[in-house]
């Protein structure tokens, strides 16, 4: 009962701060967190997991299931990646919005997720060419906003680069160490075996594909293409060693016509 009347007399300032988190908040994102709660339900049952993640054996023929290269993104198994994507849509939603109008937020959108789909899956396409171990092919469901979320860190690093996050005991974060910090972490973490080999593995590939969206083919409202600056070069991401410099530049000369 003691429980119930705190959550009772807590309830109106919950919802405040629910109602202020996303005001302002554009129809894009409310829609897109929303497709995810609803899916997020929908994973509680096995046949749809199957159905709307990408199975690295189920994309290509003859089952070639290149839908759930659309559907993907938007389920999620865990309560706890549910609330980080809705969060991180909610907030980097206002920031970057703004700033690039919903047509360019759209085009991102799609170039991220179609992306870290088809790289993902062929990720364990090799590991299974490599392995022969068939449960990379039909065990393994990528699914979730992983990667979406590596590539709104991304977009949030060109925009704010020195923005301080917060002070640690090794010296500041700032919003340029975030990418490879959560990058490192992922990581760490499915070598102790709390999540799953799919999000480090997603998050890579769109921190990869949207570094390289955005350096060299989003277009500007002056008619510019990229971000040639040099506080966005791939090096600036980790220690400016010359090794990581001549990457950036082989980068470059590849990918620009």
């Amino acid at each position: 009962m003691a429980t119930l009347k705190t959550v009772s007399r807590n309830l109106p300032f919950v919802k405040q701060q629910l109602g202020a988190l996303t005001s302002n908040t554009s129809i894009f994102f409310k829609l897109i967190s929303s497709l995810t709660v609803c899916c997020y339900f929908l994973s509680y049952s096995d046949y749809m997991v199957d159905i709307l993640s990408v199975t690295p054996g189920y994309f290509l023929p003859p089952t070639f299931r290149i839908y759930s290269a659309f559907t993907f993104c938007f389920l999620e198994l865990h309560f706890w990646e549910l609330l980080i994507d809705v969060l991180t849509l909610v907030l980097c939603g206002k920031l970057i919005e703004p700033l690039w109008g919903l047509v360019e937020m759209l085009i991102f959108f799609g170039v991220v997720n179609l992306s870290v789909a088809v790289l993902s899956a062929f990720f364990y396409l090799f590991l299974y060419m490599c392995s022969s171990n068939t449960e990379l092919l039909f065990e393994v469901h990528i699914h979730g906003m992983a990667g979406y979320i590596a590539a709104l860190s991304v977009a949030v690093k060109q925009i704010m680069p020195e923005h301080l996050v917060f002070r640690s005991p090794i010296g500041k974060i700032t919003n340029r160490n975030i990418p490879l910090c959560v990058l490192g972490l992922s990581l760490i973490l499915y070598l102790v075996g709390l999540i799953e080999g799919t999000y480090p593995t997603m998050y890579a590939c769109g921190f990869l594909v949207s570094w390289t969206y955005l350096r060299f083919y989003q277009r500007h409202s002056n008619g510019t293409k990229g971000d040639m600056a040099e506080s966005f070069c791939f090096a600036k991401y980790t220690l400016e060693t010359k090794a990581l410099s001549i990457c950036s530049k082989l980068a470059k000369f590849q990918f620009l016509p």
